[in-house]
């Protein structure tokens, strides 16, 4: 079973490490139980890093107590998500800078290559909320008995391998979550109300998109002084794939859930735009906050990159600056982003084969990173079949999904990066990547990327699917070493000054307590 309602992840399940007390503590301070005041203000903040002390700022309490915050994010199915790593990181940053954060997961446990401060327990738990929807009579098997479905153990056994989900199966079941509680899933919304309610009694909610928001009219009812906030960061992608009579649906009842959230968070002024339109969201509803990353593990390689080649083994051993990979003859061109047509491989591959088999390009190598799922091999094995019929399959590395330390030493060791996709990205936190490694990037003048280079100035706009284009761009910086290593370097100065989870944490308090 693959995710509820995002394909976003990135990689397959592997064994969760054991955590150490300390670990342990900060993931599970705040449970489903509700904490008290005292407890919340006695206890530590986390932080990854257990040799340093969190700076408790001032987190907008009026009465010394720290805020409570509750985030809601959707699990991917047992991978890596983007939007899941990064509402990991806000919610860690926000515990860092006094607030009584819980980062609570819906549908699946969340997957992420940091250290995961969500709680253990999961609302509306996949398998569950399925059979409710297949078994309308499961209702009434006693809810003690239904809620070892909701167990994380058994979720993340059942979400090992991703398999595709019928759309109308899917189209049926968003449609019935959207319903709230006049859905086949109402007990389950009525007990996230009760948890919300009578347990924690938060000062906000946050949602990590609003096809989890069925609850939220019940909520409100219930928690009347409660900010609500909904982070949109890809819901559209969702509903574009669903049957049109239901995705004409799922948006109605999205649109009715809009004049109960206080505010909606985007990244883009491309991405308030779009969805402003199709849910009819107001204008002055939407905070814009610029994207962010936790640069914290490239703030070890700060300097401007230099050329670099051919890597064997990529994530294996290289952890400090003594360890990075000898300088070889070659020019290497990565991408690191799921593998799947929407993500726009093919325009790299193609790309690839035209300036590789020039004899002024016989250094040019392509590596590739990412998630590949079962549903797209027959389009990985295409782009390995251009590459075997132009006689380049031996200038071509695909490197599997790496986890974060892989991940910062696979992006050091290229010297351009290009994820060139075919749809609009609302985020793009793969571009943040490579600039925090130091590595300028390429990408399609479409989505969010304009805004993106705009803020960062660390790369080159093509015309969204022009061939032609992207090959010019590429041949560009691959001939002038000085505007390359210019671009990497500004853009990598201008992530960590704008673009770091700390600050995204801070907006987000502003946000949540002084608006």
């Amino acid at each position: 079973m693959e995710s509820l309602f995002f394909d976003c992840g990135e990689q397959p399940e592997e064994p969760r490490r054991k955590l150490d007390a300390s670990e342990y503590r900060s993931g599970q301070e705040l449970s489903q139980r509700a904490f008290s005041k005292s407890q919340a203000a006695s206890s530590p903040a986390a932080t990854d890093h257990p040799d340093q002390t969190a700076v408790i700022p001032d987190d907008g309490s009026d009465n010394g107590s720290p805020k409570r915050v509750v985030f809601l994010t959707a699990g991917a199915a047992g991978m890596y998500c983007g939007s899941c790593m990064h509402d990991n990181a806000v919610a860690r940053e926000l515990r860092n800078q006094g607030v009584d954060c819980l980062l609570q997961p819906v549908y699946t446990p969340i997957r992420t290559d940091s250290r995961s401060v969500a709680d253990t327990q999961v609302f509306f738990g996949g398998i569950h909320i399925y059979l409710l929807q297949r078994l309308p009579w499961l209702k009434y098997v006693p809810a003690s008995i239904r809620r070892t479905l909701d167990w994380s153990p058994l979720l993340r056994l059942a979400t090992r391998r991703s398999h595709a989900t019928d759309a109308n199966q899917l189209g049926q079941l968003a449609v019935s979550m959207l319903r709230g509680a006049e859905g086949r899933q109402a007990q389950e919304v009525a007990r996230l109300t009760d948890w919300l309610a009578d347990d924690i009694k938060p000062d906000a909610l946050v949602l990590s998109n609003l096809l989890i928001g069925g609850a939220l009219p019940d909520i409100r009812h219930r928690l009347p002084e409660t900010r609500l906030v909904v982070v949109l960061q890809g819901d559209d992608i969702f509903l574009d794939h669903l049957p049109e009579d239901m995705r004409l649906e799922a948006i109605e009842l999205c649109r009715n859930l809009v004049p109960v959230v206080d505010s909606f968070v985007v990244n883009s002024r491309f991405y308030a735009d779009k969805m402003g339109e199709m849910l009819g969201i107001p204008a002055e509803r939407f905070e814009i906050t610029p994207l962010s990353i936790d640069v914290q593990p490239f703030t070890s390689f700060t300097e401007p990159i230099v050329a670099r080649g051919r890597e064997e083994d990529v994530g294996s051993t290289a952890t400090s600056e003594v360890d990075r990979p000898v300088k070889q003859d070659t020019f290497r061109l990565g991408y690191m982003a799921r593998i799947a047509p929407e993500k726009g491989l093919h325009h790299l591959v193609d790309s690839f084969v035209r300036l590789a088999s020039q004899a002024e390009h016989a250094d040019l190598t392509l590596h590739v990173a990412g998630w590949l799922g079962e549903s797209n091999q027959d389009y990985f094995q295409a782009q390995l079949k251009k590459l075997e019929a132009a006689g380049l399959e031996d200038r071509f590395t695909y490197h599997g999904s790496p986890d974060l330390e892989q991940k910062v030493q696979f992006l050091r060791s290229l010297d351009l990066f290009s994820v060139p996709t075919d749809y609009h990205e609302p985020k793009g936190l793969f571009v943040l990547e490579a600039l925090a490694a130091g590595i300028p990037v390429i990408q399609p003048d479409h989505g969010a990327f304009g805004e993106l280079l705009q803020s960062t100035a660390g790369g080159l706009l093509t015309k969204p699917g022009c061939l032609d284009g992207l090959c010019a761009s590429i041949e560009t910086l691959k001939n002038d070493d000085q505007t390359r290593l210019d671009l990497a370097d500004t853009g990598q100065k201008q992530v960590m000054a704008k673009h770091t989870i700390e600050k995204a944490a801070e907006q987000l308090k502003a946000i949540l307590f002084t608006r």
